[in-house]
């Protein structure tokens, strides 16, 4: 049997030990793996009529070739947000131009078929979150065995109460924060910490609950300005070192705003965000007069080593997942339920992600945290 891999979208500490204990676990029971690089790209621009592309994207992975690779964060197979089901006219590589007409997006998914028949391949691994995992549905729907393994610092994918790389995005943060307050303290003014974070808000929640900041603004509630502001000079009134701290995730919005959003959409439909923490902050120095400390996390979140549960749970996940490829249970992802590793089927990827339960997790009126049951929930309440 031979196995192929890959991991998709943006990269989570967690990555490159999650490849190698798939590779080790297929090795060990005699079988083959093919790492297929740049996401779903690799398979969208290897030619097979040219050696040298084949080998640029499809590469042979065994013990020794992944032997050092979990010692450091990110994926040696590199990363993608390319989607062969809609590709621009721009990004049709030159070798299939004679095969698309006209602008818009183009589904190249029939040439992908072709080079997964090509390289060998009997089951095919995905490592992502659900814009990725969604090509894996397709790609299962297709008639190709896959198994997927969820990753995501916004630990938003749909039929699994953990993805990769959701601690050590946390542990970050949490970090970040407190190391940020003796600077915010020492000059007496207002924090604004803008974190990852599209659609769900739960990255900036349980930072912003785990760390103890005083407000955390969340894509699921708009929030009202002249409130925030009023809020926060409060609190900073109110704190003996006279400063306050609120966390914004990078998608929340403006009661009546928009999304911060800039350039083209990419082949999943999401243009980049960022920049509203800074428009919040210029917002409430001038309404307010304090003095503001704006601070973007961003990548830093999700650069770097594994933490110890990230590293667990991306082995385990692994494991599992070579395990049920070797046992022919395919069409499956894995996952943690109720604390459990568990499996279920893969087109729970299609059911929409996750969101923020608001009613359970957070004072809408007061923008923080407020964690009403513990009882019953996940580890990480979400």
């Amino acid at each position: 049997m031979r196995i192929g891999i890959l991991t998709g979208g943006g990269d989570v500490p967690g990555l490159n030990p999650c490849i190698k204990a798939v590779v080790n676990r297929v090795h060990e029971e005699g079988h083959q793996v093919t790492g297929i690089r740049r996401g779903w790209g690799g398979l969208l621009n290897t030619n097979l009529d040219d050696p040298e592309s084949v080998s640029a994207n499809l590469i042979e992975l065994d013990p020794t070739a992944v032997r050092t690779v979990d010692r450091s964060g990110g994926t040696f197979l590199h990363s993608s947000r390319t989607n062969p089901g809609k590709v621009k006219t721009a990004d049709v590589p030159d070798f299939l131009a004679d095969s698309v007409s006209g602008d818009g997006s183009h589904d190249l998914t029939a040439h992908a078929l072709k080079v997964i028949e090509h390289a060998g391949i009997d089951v095919l691994i995905p490592i992502g979150g659900d814009d990725t995992l969604s090509y894996g549905l397709r790609m299962h729907d297709e008639g190709v065995p896959t198994i997927a393994i969820p990753k995501t610092m916004d630990n938003d994918v749909n039929g699994t109460d953990y993805c990769i790389g959701f601690s050590t995005a946390i542990t970050r943060g949490v970090q970040f924060i407190h190391n940020l307050r003796t600077s915010t303290g020492s000059h007496e003014r207002i924090a604004v910490v803008e974190l990852f974070g599209r659609y769900s808000g739960e990255t900036s929640l349980i930072t912003a609950y785990l760390a103890g900041v005083d407000r955390a603004l969340i894509p699921e509630v708009p929030f009202d300005l002249d409130r925030v502001c009023e809020l926060l000079v409060g609190d900073k009134k109110g704190n003996p070192s006279n400063y306050s701290m609120v966390t914004i995730s990078e998608g929340a919005t403006m009661t009546g705003g928009d999304m911060m959003l800039s350039g083209e959409a990419d082949a999943y439909g999401h243009r980049k965000l960022g920049g509203i923490g800074q428009v919040l902050g210029e917002e409430i120095k001038e309404r307010t007069g304090e003095g503001i400390v704006y601070q973007q996390v961003g990548y830093l979140m999700r650069s770097g080593s594994p933490d110890s549960l990230d590293l667990m749970v991306a082995t385990n996940y692994a494991v599992m997942a070579a395990d049920l490829a070797l046992d022919g249970s395919t069409g499956r992802m894995v996952a943690l339920r109720n604390g459990s590793y568990s499996s279920v089927p893969i087109s729970v990827t299609g059911e929409g992600v996750k969101r923020v339960d608001v009613d359970e997790l957070y004072d809408a009126a007061s923008y923080r945290p407020k964690v009403r049951h513990v009882r019953g929930k996940p580890m990480f309440l979400y």
